[in-house]
């Protein structure tokens, strides 16, 4: 029998529930990004003032420093079940996509194909889309402009012999259903196409199997799963091998920089155990048992997507009472993260502005999702109410919400 999530453990990991400037309020706006663990503030203050030295030469502080940014990759890639070679850090998901477009196009020729789709966030769908004004053919894998859903169907009839990479999202930061990762990576794989998937609005709700979705490329923001302002790629080792340096010439052969060519940023990069650290620890209040890195990530993740999924479950009953809000998305807490997207009545940007007087931290507007408000006809101006959650919310806060929302809708 799987264990329930101990919230009072879970909030006792993070400062921001001891603030007296944040007593009261309940914050849904988790997708922007989450509040930081203990942990990984911790990690960050004994970096910067211990080891805040340029890491890996000989002196003590050096070295330390430069074990903490080690000891980051191969954690983080135990909980994901990738190669430590295969984890990157860089500055954001949106800088990561970047580089990683500048490296693909220098080996692909004239009229080779890429597909994205309408569903991402921008940072996974502009820069690929950018390829088309340098030779590159882009199509797009569109929505249903009803549901806001991919048709994994559609994809057989975008791909021919000329497709070399498709992007496309764990879930949609609007949209909220979670993709078949996995069954679209595998149907990417047998055709010898490249999979590039968005996961920062899937991976705030438990860090993913890497490994088991099949995914050549996975990306997450860290500042969006308790941890510090880093964009966090995998990167297949035998995909990484095929793509130019981006870094100095001489850092070809460092596989943590060749994709980074800003270089890593040593303190952040070291406060990324606080994200595993936090994890460990949830593992350890939880189950009794010492398991692999890879077996305790996906336990994890089951037991917070239980707790999310029971707390989403109130949410959209309530929604879907009313007459006077439509949610974008599915409706069914199972096949959903909580993200939740609505357009209200009202002006959402108005709704948002009075749910302060009922202390709920939410935010209105497109989050980078224009593409699918344009497909769904919403207009971009003023967007859409977007309530989100994770983990650490209790049902208490469920409930202001709720209160709130009735009060202001």
């Amino acid at each position: 029998m799987s264990p329930t999530l101990n919230l009072d453990f879970v909030r006792s990991q993070f400062p921001a529930f001891d603030q007296e400037s944040l007593d009261g309020w309940a914050f849904f706006e988790n997708a922007g990004g989450s509040y930081a663990s203990g942990q990984t503030i911790d990690r960050l203050h004994r970096f910067y003032t211990e080891t805040k030295v340029q890491p890996y030469a000989p002196y003590p502080a050096s070295t330390t420093g430069g074990r903490q940014m080690d000891d980051a990759y191969v954690r983080l890639a135990g909980i994901l079940n990738v190669g430590t070679d295969e984890v990157h850090i860089g500055p954001s998901t949106s800088q990561n996509t970047y580089v990683l477009a500048h490296a693909f196009r220098q080996g692909w020729a004239d009229g080779d194909e890429i597909i994205v789709t309408n569903q991402d966030h921008e940072a996974n769908s502009g820069v690929w889309r950018r390829l088309g004004d340098r030779g590159i053919t882009v199509k797009e894998w569109a929505i249903d402009p009803v549901t806001g859903l991919l048709d994994p169907a559609e994809l057989h009839t975008l791909i021919t012999d000329r497709t070399k990479l498709a992007a496309f999202p764990h879930c949609s930061n609007i949209i909220g259903f979670e993709n078949p990762v996995a069954e679209i990576c595998a149907v990417l794989a047998d055709a010898g196409v490249v999979s590039v998937v968005d996961g920062v609005s899937a991976a705030p709700h438990g860090l993913p199997d890497v490994g088991a979705l099949g995914a050549d490329i996975y990306l997450f923001s860290a500042y969006k799963t308790w941890g510090p302002h880093q964009g966090v790629m995998t990167v297949r080792r035998s995909v990484c091998d095929s793509l130019t340096n981006q870094s100095h010439w001489f850092n070809d052969e460092e596989i943590t920089k060749r994709l980074v060519p800003a270089g890593p940023d040593h303190a952040q990069v070291a406060a990324m155990n606080g994200v595993v650290d936090y994890l460990d620890a949830l593992h350890e209040a939880h189950f009794d048992d010492g398991a692999a890195p890879d077996e305790r990530g996906r336990r994890v993740h089951d037991l917070i997507r239980a707790h999310e999924t029971a707390l989403l479950t109130p949410l959209l009953d309530f929604l879907n009472s009313r007459s006077d809000v439509r949610i974008i998305g599915p409706s069914n807490p199972a096949v959903r993260v909580p993200t939740v997207a609505v357009l209200p009545s009202k002006n959402p940007a108005d709704v948002a502005t009075a749910l302060v007087d009922h202390k709920i931290m939410a935010g209105a507007g497109d989050f980078y999702a224009v593409r699918v408000l344009q497909a769904m006809d919403i207009a971009v101006d003023p967007g859409v109410l977007r309530l989100s959650f994770v983990h650490y919310t209790s049902p208490a806060e469920i409930d202001q919400l709720i209160a709130a929302l009735d009060a202001t809708l």
